[in-house]
């Protein structure tokens, strides 16, 4: 035993020595240790979610020409689900089922750009998400308990909203402001007449969120240029908006450089208080079935800022008092301050104007011009907790940090390649979060392994919370990332099982209730979807079996009875060209026509059981 007494003095002398000379007693400051922590870290383990636990945000990646919505974690990257929006999807059956069909109304693809959250307060609020479809000129919502799209409508007079979307502080509007000019109505108009009868058109729409609906209020016979990227005000501006253009020229041919004669386009600055009002006091045209905003006829709430040639993004600080933007071929970005925008308005500062909106003298509103060192193409601006901005500059390939109430660039890091836009976590509101900043890549040339000539986008995870930008994470993605959202994971709150609805005609929650309902031609099935079968008539003497003649229009409403997460069904018929997604207490339906006569098997085309080679059926089609 005495032999463990120095043994044991030594440790305990050791260990005393080792706490008073290299024990930290300082108090310490909470959020100093966590960027201590962050800075101890490698990068894998920055961006690893252990399994059972999630990641911090969601991030909300426009989709491109796939007209699709790509639903990522951060900061793990993972690619969590993809969301159709403006294109069919077979996997889910979305273009198919009645609903999703009706909405997608006959196209085949979408463009999809620039999705934007609903706001409350000029904050996320997680309840919608809006897209737009530059290629056939829609606009949808996405209620973000299912994160399923409710409804898409078609924007008359427009032609491709790439602009879009944004959201005004509390959702009141969101505003679709046109790439292209077209004449209004889309009628046949000579390329000679061009500055006489195209219109670059914006419009305001309303979102019912009780019937989740989207309704154009009005819209704005803009002149006939080119509207590239926008934001609503925050705070001391936020009824006001800016938007971007180009081809102030009025170009119609070779853009690339008859659309880069003038040393300056513009930055269009409205009030959107003041031309709701117009709208009120009856000061507009009826156009095509729209309340038309004529600025050479209905003066007000329009003005145009002179910026660089050829701009791209515009961005409202987050305190609401300045907006920056820049040419894409300018070495500099530009602050502009609201204070003196309204102070040049006030005593009408104006340097003539163009198509009946003034033009506010540059140097009237211009806080200061920035040309951080040898940065080139400056595109799209983002924001941290403290402020600060980042800007993408697409041809030096970086993002670039600075101050923007001084011009003192901060920091920078090399990306891979060619950045065009750029989101932080909670970049778009009143308080960014300052974590995260993700670049999103155009080309990402020998970044990953090769799949042949088609190269996918990059999107790399950029850490701000040290003292330098740290890029921790790259990750491929499909065609292609316009723009994005992130927002905090838990401001969304999803559901996982859809719940009853007792009022919903072709709703079926119980087997006895299954029928099979002839209406002349039509033939109604009111059938139940459970692991591991279908029932479509329980008092038939096969009730997975469905037998109608060539010729009958078909209904198939179908219940997913089964009220436990994770649990969706499909139903689709071998050799007629049709799947729909059924997910848990869902109901949906879908309408084809019996144009084949034969014999075709029913199956679930979505594993859901041990069992599930067994939920199968026929479909009998009597010649």
């Amino acid at each position: 035993m005495k032999k463990w007494i120095p043994i044991a003095s030594g440790l305990a002398t050791g260990l005393l020595a080792a706490t008073v000379f290299f024990a930290d007693f300082s108090p310490g400051n909470p959020s100093e240790a966590i960027a201590n922590s962050s800075k101890n870290k490698t990068n894998a383990e920055k961006v690893y979610v252990p399994f059972g636990e999630k990641d911090e945000y969601y991030l909300f990646a426009s989709g491109g020409h796939s007209g699709q919505m790509f639903i990522y974690g951060v900061p793990s990257m993972r690619h969590i689900r993809t969301v159709p929006v403006f294109s069919p999807d077979s996997a889910t059956g979305y273009g198919f089922d009645n609903h999703s069909k009706k909405m997608l109304g006959g196209f085949s693809w979408g463009d999809l750009h620039h999705p934007a959250f609903s706001e409350t307060n000029g904050d996320y609020d997680g309840k919608y998400m809006f897209a737009t479809d530059v290629g056939n000129s829609r606009a949808a919502v996405m209620n973000l308990e299912t994160f399923t799209v409710k409804d898409i409508i078609e924007v008359p007079n427009t032609s491709g909203p790439h602009c879009a979307a944004f959201v005004t502080e509390n959702t009141e509007y969101m505003f679709l402001p046109t790439r292209f000019a077209v004449p209004i109505g889309k009628e046949y108009a000579p390329l000679d007449d061009y500055s006489e009868k195209y219109r670059g058109v914006m419009s305001a729409v309303t979102f019912d969120e009780k019937n989740e609906k989207l309704n154009i209020a009005y819209q704005v016979a803009l002149p006939p240029w080119s509207y590239d990227l926008s934001d609503a005000g925050k705070k001391m501006s936020k009824d006001w908006a800016v938007m971007t253009t180009y081809n102030t020229e009025e170009a119609t041919t070779n853009l690339e450089i008859n659309a880069s004669q003038a040393d300056r386009d513009f930055i269009v600055l409205f009030n959107w208080k003041e031309l709701e009002q117009m709208v009120k006091d009856g000061k507009y045209d009826e156009v095509t079935g729209q309340k038309m905003i004529f600025p050479e006829k209905h003066k007000g709430g329009m003005y145009l800022v002179p910026v660089a040639k050829s701009p791209h993004g515009v961005d409202v600080t987050p305190d609401g008092k300045h907006f920056i933007a820049s040419g894409k071929l300018a070495p500099s970005m530009t602050v502009f301050s609201f204070e003196k925008a309204f102070k040049a308005i006030e005593s009408k500062d104006f340097a003539g104007e163009r198509n009946g909106i003034p033009i506010i003298k540059y140097e009237s509103v211009m806080e200061r011009e920035v040309n951080p060192e040898n940065a080139l193409g400056p595109l799209h601006t983002q924001f941290d907790d403290k402020g600060m901005a980042y800007t993408t500059m697409f041809i030096s390939s970086e993002i670039v940090k600075w101050d923007p109430k001084t011009g003192e660039t901060l920091d920078r890091v090399p990306v891979q390649y060619s950045p065009g836009h750029s989101v932080a976590a909670e970049g778009d509101t009143v308080a960014p979060d300052g974590k995260y900043i993700i670049a999103l890549n155009k080309i990402a040339k020998d970044s990953y392994l090769s799949v042949g000539p088609s190269h996918p986008e990059s999107m790399q995870l950029i850490d701000l919370r040290g003292d330098k930008m740290e890029i921790i994470q790259s990750a491929p993605v499909n065609p292609e990332p316009h723009y994005a959202q992130m927002i905090k994971a838990d401001k969304i709150k999803t559901i996982t099982v859809y719940p009853k609805d007792e009022k919903n005609p072709d709703a079926v929650y119980k087997q006895e209730e299954t029928r099979i309902e002839r209406k002349g031609n039509e033939v109604h099935v009111y059938g139940i979807a459970m692991r591991s079968k279908f029932i479509f008539d329980a008092k038939a003497e096969r009730p997975d079996q469905i037998e109608v003649k060539k010729g009958d229009k078909v209904f198939i409403h179908l219940t997913n009875i089964d009220f436990d997460q994770d649990i969706t069904h499909g139903f689709a018929i071998n050799g007629y060209d049709l799947n729909i997604e059924v997910q848990p207490g869902q109901t949906n339906t879908v309408e084809f026509t019996a144009d084949k006569a034969g014999t075709f098997p029913i199956y679930c085309t979505n594993f859901c059981s041990a069992l599930h080679q067994e939920m199968t059926g026929y479909f009998l089609v009597k010649p």
